[in-house]
């Protein structure tokens, strides 16, 4: 995609083994001296970068935790709306519509999702954000690890930014930790690179809760977002996301970062795989661009790691009845 970088990471959602990293550009070892700073390190665990629509799972599950909503909870949308100073709306061009909580995930609607926080209010968002172990290191057995950014202070229109991945910044092992632990049925565990590590985990969200959001997220590569990350055979789930990246004068640029990370097979997930792309050319869109990379890795390991598939990836995902 003539990106500026790239970077991959699969894991063991059970044990929070990293099974591969990966970051392009590389360099060669022996050119150390050569190698401009910013590609010197592991840009995994160091970069930081804002996630965009995959930050969406963190909003949809504190609502569901809380007992505010059900994935069958509907609500009418309208394209666009005004959070404080700001006009924020959909990508997907369309009329007003109603949509239940699922299909807010699967069609990534930023009014949606924005709906759900100001229902969680800015405490319960901060506290469910902080919960998945974002703004805090994961404690991953590597030098160098960031602890990403939570804004300090909250305006007006951080509520319309922050619960679609904008105004924030996570690192690629915080965001494929937190889905792991919807793979691992609500329990996150420390990511490690070594082969003998201690296990740290603890819960995040119920078992009930972490399937919820497993359904709905096969609901984003079945019929949504992600469609181009569907695997032959397997049931696959996972969420895509598109973000503007910030500018020099406190706004945004007309610059990207794709991403897509999701896990296979669903229904007794073994791989959890990121894709980010930093400023691709081609296209923008996560859907586009990192969906089909994380398709192609994740297939490659289901094969050589013998995993029997679970199913056809033409199964129709669980829908949700609109409900009141």
């Amino acid at each position: 995609s003539g990106a500026k970088s790239a970077t991959a990471i699969v894991l063991d959602p059970r044990t929070g083994g990293i099974l591969a990293m990966a970051v392009e550009p590389g360099y060669d070892a022996n050119q150390f001296a050569n190698v401009p700073a910013a590609f010197q390190t592991n840009r995994s665990v160091v970069d930081t970068y804002e996630p965009g629509s995959t930050f969406k799972l963190v909003t949809v599950a504190g609502a569901l935790s809380e007992g505010l909503v059900s994935p069958s909870s509907a609500y009418t949308l309208p394209y666009s709306i005004h959070v404080a100073d700001r006009v924020v709306h959909d990508a997907e061009l369309r009329g007003t519509e109603r949509m239940t909580v699922a299909q807010i995930l699967s069609r990534s609607s930023n009014i949606g999702a924005i709906t759900l926080a100001e229902m969680l209010g800015q405490e319960r968002l901060i506290s469910w954000i902080k919960r998945f172990g974002f703004g805090r290191p994961t404690g991953i057995d590597y030098p160098g690890e960031s602890a990403g950014i939570l804004p300090s202070y909250w305006s007006g229109s951080t509520i319309g930014n922050v619960p679609i991945g904008q105004g924030i910044a996570v690192t690629p092992i915080q965001m494929a930790s937190a889905y792991a632990a919807i793979a691992n049925r609500g329990v996150w565990v420390r990511p490690h690179l070594a082969v003998r590590a201690r296990l740290v985990h603890r819960r995040i969200v119920s078992r009930t809760v972490a399937a919820q959001l497993s359904t709905m997220l096969r609901g984003v590569v079945t019929s949504g977002t992600g469609t181009s990350a569907a695997i032959p055979g397997y049931r696959v789930a996972g969420k895509t996301g598109t973000a503007q990246k910030p500018d020099a004068h406190g706004g945004y640029s007309n610059r990207y970062v794709a991403s897509f990370v999701g896990f296979v097979p669903a229904s007794r997930p073994r791989l959890v795989v990121l894709v980010m792309v930093d400023e691709p050319h081609s296209a923008i869109w996560g859907g586009t661009i990192a969906a089909p990379a994380f398709q192609q890795i994740a297939r490659f390991d289901l094969q050589y790691m013998g995993v029997p598939p679970d199913g056809p990836t033409n199964v129709t995902a669980t829908t949700y009845a609109a409900g009141p």
